[in-house]
């Protein structure tokens, strides 16, 4: 994996790399808006994290996921984590805690 200085360089090259949805994260499953598709754990691998943390404010911790679908469709999470984050079913975290490639 590559290490990026910050969220957007990352974001930005991943998204040349064709991840180029944005995916919501719900308390079932991720929703793309711009597909209108919804993914349950079963039909997504995570392909590479990163994490990013804030040096003076903790509302700046973030994790950004690069995801496939099982159609092929790849986009991207950008969460907080820590304090900060979004409650989700075990099995959606789970699922987002386990990257392969």
């Amino acid at each position: 994996m590559k290490t990026y200085d910050t969220l957007s360089e990352a974001i930005r090259d991943l998204q040349q790399r064709g991840f180029d949805q944005d995916f919501n994260l719900t308390d079932e499953y991720l929703h793309c808006p711009g597909l209108d598709l919804k993914l349950h754990p079963e039909h997504f691998q995570v392909r590479e994290f990163y994490r990013f943390e804030g040096e003076t404010d903790p509302g700046d911790e973030s994790i950004l996921y690069a995801i496939e679908s099982d159609q092929g469709v790849k986009g991207l999470l950008v969460s907080a984590y820590g304090a900060y984050s979004a409650p989700a079913n075990d099995a959606l975290m789970q699922k987002l805690s386990m990257p392969t490639s």
